[in-house]
């Protein structure tokens, strides 16, 4: 329990449903859609496609998703990869011609095609129970009428606004400046799209006016995307990956996703004794830091799309983490690996949602950097995901840039199993830390038994392009000990990720935990 003397969050506590994710109008959303009587799926809808109004510079229906589920009354975790793929005529050789060594961030070479309206309307199809109008009607509302920007989107806003151009200043800086927290933002645009959408199904968006608007905007900045790569486009169900860290299973979403380094950092992470080192101390981030380079190495090497790399188990065996954790020495600093080509970033919203017959959903959900590409459509406003920038340049590479692959994805939704049941769907925001942060807080978990919300709140450290960001919540004395250790150390501008996580409890209770690093909440009914 808490210290109550001192500031902080108590964790959420419910009998029936919950919803935890990084914006209170996204998490109210969701338990309203609850209490009409949707079961998570709906849910879990309703409150992602919201959280692209309430955060348009962290996700949107430009973008891509992956999500776990479960199906009531059944353990069995299953997985949706909503990925969408480069353009049929994209080619690597072609950026290498260029004396590119990198695909452009801010270019319409980066974009892919948007994955996340086909997933939505797919898994409400399969597996939600109140249909897509019903689902999709709060964020039209919110859409047309506006939202408050929350204080820490405020802040990303004003940090990515530079990327915008063209029609995206008009839809996302039509003042200027970037919006202070309070003022309100509003996108009719997309409330039409969603409402063709929400009547029509997916082919609103991949056909017809609304893609050919997407594909004049790309067309114009110089994109070699067609109608028939938005025609074509369909997402698919996926076999999820597990590991084992002390007697809990931690399932992840497959490649393309990045899910499997998280599970490589726990492998190489039990070969040491964590849960005798201070939980804040040196030791502890020494190793983490250690193994998060060696894992992300490995995985920078082999994940791609899945129909391109059939690595998957060597990351995943014990054999290969037992080899790498032997290279790290306790009192020293390995060099960082060789700079990545493939970009990574931040920027992502995540939501969890556990209804009364404790069907669990996690969903993560991005448009990539700040603001994707820059680039929006001009009608409607739809900003396009840099995904692309996720491929590699390197020929005969498994992730190198080609027509119809999906690219390296930094997003991965998590979800914890305990003696064969579901006890906890949880997700870390972050971009490239994501893997750091779901092995750190399953350790903080398992090694040192705190509590989720506890586990989410604790300070967090990642190595990361030849740096050591630790957060401020670190004493100077341990931030002196890691420099000692060969580390360069610096405290980062931002804070690090933002979790959410819901815990199906023994008791039957749901217990929901927040991060305070971003503007969101944990709420049940």
């Amino acid at each position: 329990m808490r210290d109550f003397h001192l500031p902080g969050r108590s964790p959420v506590l419910a009998a029936n449903g919950m919803c935890a994710t990084s914006h209170p109008l996204a998490a109210k959303t969701a338990v309203d859609i609850l209490e009409r009587g949707g079961n998570a799926m709906d849910a879990a809808i309703a409150g992602a496609v919201l959280l692209g109004i309430c955060e348009p510079q962290m996700t949107g229906i430009g973008g891509d998703l992956f999500a776990l589920f479960t199906t009531p009354g059944d353990e069995t975790v299953h997985a949706y990869n909503g990925s969408g793929r480069a353009p049929g005529a994209a080619n690597a050789a072609d950026l290498r011609a260029r004396g590119l060594d990198a695909v452009p961030l801010y270019t319409a070479e980066a974009v892919t095609i948007p994955g996340a309206i086909h997933a939505f309307c797919a898994l409400s199809a399969d597996h939600g129970r109140l249909g897509l109008d019903a689902v999709l009607a709060p964020a039209i509302r919110y859409a047309e009428a506006g939202v408050p920007v929350a204080p820490r989107a405020a802040w990303d806003w004003a940090e990515s606004a530079s990327v915008l151009k063209d029609h995206a200043l008009a839809h996302y800086l039509p003042s200027g400046t970037p919006p202070k927290a309070g003022a309100i933002f509003r996108a009719p645009g997309q409330a039409e799209v969603l409402r063709r959408v929400a009547a029509k199904g997916a082919s609103a968006f991949y056909e017809g006016e609304i893609a050919d608007d997407m594909l004049a905007a790309l067309n114009a900045a110089g994109g070699v995307h067609t109608a028939a790569d938005f025609a074509a486009h369909r997402g698919e169900p996926a076999q999820p990956i597990s590991g084992d860290y002390k007697g809990r299973e931690l399932v992840e979403h497959p490649p393309n996703g990045q899910g499997a380094t998280a599970i490589l950092m726990l492998n190489m992470l039990a070969q040491f004794d964590i849960a005798a080192m201070d939980p804040l101390g040196a030791d502890r981030a020494h190793l983490e830091a250690e193994a998060t380079k060696l894992a992300y190495d490995t995985r920078s090497r082999i994940i791609a799309d899945p129909d391109h790399t059939a690595r998957t188990e060597f990351i995943l065996s014990m054999e290969t983490a037992r080899t790498l954790a032997a290279m790290i020495d306790p009192k020293r600093a390995l060099a960082s690996a060789a700079p990545l080509t493939e970009a990574m970033h931040r920027d992502t919203v995540y939501i969890t949602v556990v209804d009364k017959d404790r069907m669990a959903v996690s969903l993560i959900y991005s448009i990539f950097h700040g603001f994707g590409s820059g680039i929006a459509s001009e009608k409607f406003g739809i900003l396009m995901q840099n995904r692309g920038a996720g491929f590699t340049l390197s020929e005969g590479h498994p992730n190198e840039l080609a027509g119809g692959k999906r690219p390296f994805h930094t997003i991965i939704p998590g979800m914890l199993r305990q003696g064969g049941r579901v006890t906890m769907p949880f997700g870390v925001m972050g971009g490239a830390y994501q893997p750091a942060g779901h092995a750190r807080f399953l350790s903080n978990i398992a090694d040192f038994g705190m509590d989720p919300q506890t586990a989410i709140d604790a300070p967090r450290s990642f190595a990361d392009k030849g740096e050591m960001r630790v957060e401020r919540g670190y004493s100077d004395a341990v931030r002196a000990d890691l420099v000692d250790r060969g580390h360069h150390v610096v405290i980062p501008a931002e804070a690090i990720g933002g979790a959410q996580a819901i815990e199906i409890r023994g008791d039957g209770v749901l217990e929901g935990a927040s991060d305070p690093r971003k503007d969101g909440c944990a709420l049940g009914y």
